[in-house]
């Protein structure tokens, strides 16, 4: 397992310096220094792509903890580190900004323990948006809740699902619940925490009870003397479960969560690049495929021999996608490639198509009225027609193959060899049913 661990790590830093290496090349080719708006505009996630492959390299899980206000986020964080580091206190919203602290269970493993606001602060808007970056950067999500699930609840950990990151659900304040309610609440959240009715109900793994700063006790206090007096005790906190349950998930695929959100991240950051770009070169690339699509047509119209102007067409197919390939500066991928030579089958299909239902509706095609035409005078009509067909067929191909290689540049800039969507899968289709990635897979859909 540890070897499989380190692999999906070593494949992450692969994919990170892949991706890193194709911008620094567009750096040092001079296409960013010669665009000073594209520059600026991808500053920050070049700087994201670089911070993500340093944070590989340091080894530091991050796990964030969530949850609405008063439900002991901090106070959860305190006992797993054992010293009251964070506030608490009896007073809603007392965590106004997110907070992280260095924690090492077991002195293996290195921990970034984070405490976010409340997700529902009133007047908290923008602090909740800040706990929402905080999902970005977050390897585990500990998700507190203090009994049974709310709406509010429920939308937010639908929310915190969709950010693709493993959660553990932790049942907070248990000392406040007779043992019956207890059990009932926790076959509930069982069920809820899935985040879909339909899906299977939370592993041991995934839902962990605790009292993590359990309410004071009056104890009865018996002296020598026979005397009795009655004392207020705080119990200690009872989250050996949730400590235990976390260092088994990160000795069993601590380094596999850290390469998949690293990976998470890159394939975010590179998708913003690829949209920003075809954004800012927008117009340039529709000049271009107009372009291209009017010299097809033309060439396709004038062309007398039949089956060249399919030919012809391809090369003038691929040689619109190699100029918006260079426009772009986005590298092109194995699955940019595929895609696309589907779309450009698709256009030659449509002339050779074409060709052949000129040849059966006007009894001759393009060549043979060509030839004819001296013969023949009406043949050149004939001729005409034929080539104005096939040159409005030859033309929307070539609109289409344009409009298509955009959307591959943009989509499949983290698919291919190493790519970050590519690696993702790949990891994902290696875990284990005992671990809580396969839950991430199954959320995701991934069949294998």
């Amino acid at each position: 397992m540890r070897n499989l661990q380190e692999t999906h790590l070593n494949r992450a830093r692969a994919s990170l310096r892949q991706a890193l290496s194709w911008y620094g090349y567009l750096r040092k080719s001079g296409q960013l220094s010669s665009n000073p708006e594209l520059a600026g505009l991808l500053k920050p996630e070049l700087e994201a792509l670089n911070s993500t492959l340093n944070k590989l390299d340091s080894n530091v899980i991050r796990i964030a903890a969530f949850g609405l206000v008063s439900r002991g986020k901090s106070a959860v964080l305190n006992a797993l580190l054992g010293d009251k580091i964070l506030q608490t206190g009896p007073l809603n919203g007392v965590t106004q900004w997110p907070r992280s602290v260095r924690w090492q269970p077991g002195g293996k493993v290195l921990v970034e323990l984070i405490d976010t606001p409340g997700l529902d602060e009133i007047e908290g808007e923008s602090r909740a948006d800040m706990a929402r970056e905080v999902v970005h950067q977050a390897d585990l999500i500990l998700f507190v809740v203090s009994g049974d699930i709310t709406r509010t609840e429920y939308q937010a950990l639908l929310e915190l699902r969709r950010s693709q990151k493993p959660l553990i659900l932790v049942f907070n304040k248990i000392d406040l619940y007779p043992d019956t309610d207890r059990g009932a609440i926790y076959q509930n959240l069982q069920q809820l925490g899935a985040g879909h009715p339909e899906a299977k109900p939370l592993l041991p793994d995934e839902i962990v009870m605790v009292a993590a700063e359990p309410a004071a006790m009056e104890v009865r206090v018996e002296w020598p003397d026979g005397s009795v007096s009655y004392e207020w005790e705080t119990p200690p906190p009872q989250v050996d479960e949730l400590k235990e349950t976390i260092l088994n998930i990160l000795n069993r695929e601590g380094r596999s969560l850290l390469a998949l959100n690293a990976l998470i991240q890159a394939r975010d950051a590179e998708a913003a690049i690829a949209q920003k770009t075809i954004d800012l070169r927008e117009q340039e690339a529709e000049d271009i495929i107009w372009q291209f699509t009017k010299y097809k047509a033309l060439a396709v119209m004038l062309n007398p021999i039949a089956f060249l102007d399919i030919l012809g067409g391809t090369v003038a197919d691929l040689a619109l996608i190699r100029a918006l390939a260079r426009l772009y500066g986005l590298p092109m991928t194995s699955y940019e490639a595929g895609k696309i030579l589907k779309t450009i089958l698709f256009s030659s299909g449509g002339l050779l198509l074409g060709e052949l239902g000129s040849s059966f509706l006007l009894g001759l095609g393009k060549t043979t009225a060509a030839i004819t035409s001296g013969d023949n005078p009406s043949n050149i009509s004939a001729f005409a027609g034929s080539a104005i067909a096939q040159a409005g067929i030859a033309g929307y191909g070539s609109y289409s193959v344009g409009k298509a290689a955009q959307v591959y540049l943009e989509k499949g800039c983290t698919w291919g060899q190493l790519g970050a969507s590519s690696v993702i899968q790949e990891i994902l289709s290696q875990v284990d049913q005992n671990t809580i990635l396969y839950r991430l897979r199954q959320e995701l859909g991934i069949k294998y």
